[in-house]
């Protein structure tokens, strides 16, 4: 099947550090518990109570990141354009842009080179590290 499949040779991908896929449009960050933890450590937030109400939501019975009003990722800097929890971000955010609906067609992919700078641009990745990276967020 993955011989078969449009992007058998690799995609590629480098991160620019533009944010764009940490603004824009609101939406979700889906974090596990582990990674909660890690963000809290990170932050300096020994007070799991109080770093939930201050940056988790329920959504659907599952956990995501708080945004801002404008869509933009809790964590997001809009100063200095980039990720306040880079080393710990989700799972989520570290796969991107390699999501099942950004590589699903030719197309979709297309799509994503527009909206992301990095993307079709950079390292190759192969075909066996996009699919343990591909996922639906």
């Amino acid at each position: 099947m993955h011989e078969q499949s449009w992007y058998k040779d690799g995609l590629r991908f480098n991160c620019t550090g533009c944010g764009n896929c940490c603004t824009g449009a609101p939406g979700v960050v889906w974090v596990t518990e582990e990674e909660q933890r890690a963000i809290a450590d990170s932050i300096g937030e020994a007070d799991a109570d109080q770093f939930a109400r201050r940056y988790l939501r329920k959504v659907n019975g599952r956990t995501s990141l708080v945004e801002f009003a404008n869509g933009d990722c809790v964590f997001f800097d809009p100063k200095q354009r980039n990720c306040r929890i880079y080393d710990v971000r989700p799972r989520q955010c570290r796969t991107w842009p390699f999501w099942d609906s950004n590589i699903r067609t030719p197309e979709d992919w297309e799509r994503t080179c527009k909206e992301c700078p990095g993307a079709g641009q950079g390292r190759l990745y192969d075909i066996g590290e996009l699919n343990q990276l591909s996922h639906t967020p």
